[in-house]
């Protein structure tokens, strides 16, 4: 309770006290009014992104993570948020050296001497789930050895517990949170900051990547030694890179900044194209350069996989992008996501037309890939098609990639790089080996088909026999198309009940008047009464149509 409250003021601090109320937390926590009275139409000073990044990083390092998360995602999250969530800054402290030592004794399981020939207490680095130190092994390789926080995994589970909760009851009572699916995306960011917790997960991600490139000198992932490594620690081979940022530098020492840019974009895409398992956060801190030009890829504990289904589908988005085919954007989008019944497919074709436009005639060289693909992404949920994450996650490489080598050379085509590997991609696809793999792959299901379908149209002929066949009618707009039925029906009736009228009332005149008799029938005045009862039966019809509002 403690914890949500500080949540709750840190909402309020920050110019987000009205969603305090607006979800019911105030009640629960008898927060003061005045925590609440800034509301949504109050000008602010600073930006709505701005103030998300300073409440992120207010509450701490499970929020700062989450955002840093969120910020992979330009499809559900606008720009400008993208923009600051970019720029949180994890600012913490390096823990002690005692808590470092205690950590690696209790995972390793012998005093920290034993296991290794030196072991630096400045460590090289900080961050809000562990920090990295610079160690020997008694065997003589250098290694740098990530150890987690103390008591970080149960704070931070706190916290996603809460979100979850948090995001569960905003999805009850706000309407943009039930259209955004706000709980199953603080589910994912959840799955994916407790799989960072886990170190020996990172470790296979890298060893991974590694076989990818074991034929092939020109790139180096560093190696894991497993029996120093648990779930807490994760020690890797030390490797002294060249920083890529420091293009000058690199350039008198020899270094060809061309062919570096070149290899970083082959060897993304090769692991996204080829490989279907990915660094998902290619920034200048996890790439560097080794002398012969060598690239060296660092730090997995982001990977993106891709299915070999999802690998096709977007080699297809990219040629049909580079041929700027509506119809084949959209259907690489349709095969990629999950495509509601009710997406208007005009609509669709619309908003990829103005997205082909903006990028119509422009030299390729001059294309961001990766911004192109996280367009396409945001119009996709712009008609609720939802994108498979480590989708997403691509085009979030991509962009990271892009703002990498365009340093290293100015002049670099992602495009024309990747197009080779998408052609070989789907050209593969239909090679009769990979489609006879194929085909046994599916063997399985073809047989349940077959097995299946007797029995089905057994189903099928006893529901015809008996007149049984059911029938979905869907209308789009049913509630008006009723509505304008439901006016002809009354306005019909007042027509045949005027009609009705008219045809009484003329005949019973005429009758008098051919007849020179009077209107009255056993003392009755005929005439008069039917003029009154159809009189009253019109103003009843006339009221009943207009208390419907439905005339």
């Amino acid at each position: 309770m403690h914890r949500y409250r500080e949540i709750a003021v840190a909402f309020s601090r920050n110019g987000f006290g009205f969603l305090v109320k607006e979800l019911g937390l105030h009640e629960v926590l008898s927060l003061p009014k005045r925590m609440l009275v800034k509301n949504k139409s109050e000008p602010h000073s600073k930006t709505t992104g701005e103030r998300i990044r300073l409440f992120l990083e207010e509450l701490g390092p499970t929020f700062v993570k989450v955002g840093q998360i969120a910020s992979t995602r330009p499809d559900i999250i606008p720009q400008d948020i993208i923009i600051e969530l970019e720029k949180l800054q994890e600012h913490v402290n390096a823990f002690p050296f005692a808590e470092v030592k205690k950590i690696v004794e209790h995972e390793l399981g012998e005093d920290l001497n034993v296991l290794f020939r030196e072991f630096h207490e400045e460590p090289l680095g900080s961050a809000s789930i562990g920090q990295v130190h610079y160690a020997v092994l008694h065997s003589g390789e250098e290694v740098a050895v990530k150890v987690q926080r103390p008591h970080i995994e149960k704070g931070m589970k706190t916290d996603l517990e809460i979100l979850q909760e948090i995001a569960r009851i905003a999805e009850q009572k706000l309407e943009w949170a039930a259209n955004y699916k706000v709980e199953a995306i603080v589910k994912e960011f959840s799955n994916a900051l407790l799989n960072e917790l886990n170190y020996s997960l990172e470790g296979r991600n890298a060893e991974r990547i590694s076989k990818q490139f074991k034929d092939n000198p020109h790139y180096r992932i560093p190696n894991v030694f497993w029996e120093y490594t648990t779930k807490k620690v994760l020690t890797m081979e030390c490797v002294k890179g060249k920083s890529l940022l420091e293009v000058e530098q690199l350039q008198r020492e020899g270094y060809n900044t061309k062919l570096l840019a070149e290899r970083v974009v082959q060897g993304l895409f090769q692991q996204i194209l080829v490989e279907g398992i990915f660094h998902a956060d290619p920034h200048p801190g996890n790439v560097c350069a080794l002398p012969g030009n060598v690239i060296v890829f660092m730090d997995f504990g982001m990977v993106g996989r891709l299915t070999a289904e999802m690998k096709t589908n977007f080699a297809s988005l990219i040629i049909a992008m580079m041929r700027q085919s509506t119809e084949g954007v959209i259907k690489a989008i349709i095969r990629m996501g999950v495509v509601p019944d009710d997406v208007d497919m005009e609509l669709l074709k619309s908003d990829v037309d103005l997205l082909r436009d903006k990028y119509y005639d422009i030299p390729l060289s001059q294309v961001s890939l990766g911004e192109a693909v996280n367009d396409l992404f945001s119009v996709a949920n712009h008609h609720h098609i939802h994108i498979p994450t480590d989708l997403t996650l691509v085009g979030k490489s991509l962009l990271t990639m892009e703002g990498l080598v365009e340093k290293l050379d100015p002049e670099i085509s992602i495009v024309k790089i990747a197009e080779p590997f998408g052609r070989k991609l789907i050209v593969d696809m239909y090679r009769p080996d990979h489609l006879a793999k194929d085909a046994v792959d599916h063997l399985g299901e073809y047989v349940d088909i077959f097995r299946d379908t007797p029995r089905n149209l057994k189903q099928i002929i006893s529901l015809i026999k008996k007149g049984k066949i059911p029938l979905e009618l869907v209308l789009p707009d049913s509630e008006k198309f009723l509505t304008r039925i439901d006016r002809i029906s009354n306005r019909l009736a007042f027509s045949i009940v005027l009609l009705a009228f008219s045809i009484i009332m003329v005949g019973l005149i005429i009758g008098s008047a051919l007849g020179r008799q009077s209107s009255m029938l056993w003392n009755i005045p005929a005439v008069e009464i039917g003029f009154v009862i159809a009189l009253l039966m019109f103003l009843f019809l006339i009221y009943s149509i207009f208390r419907a509002g439905r005339f």
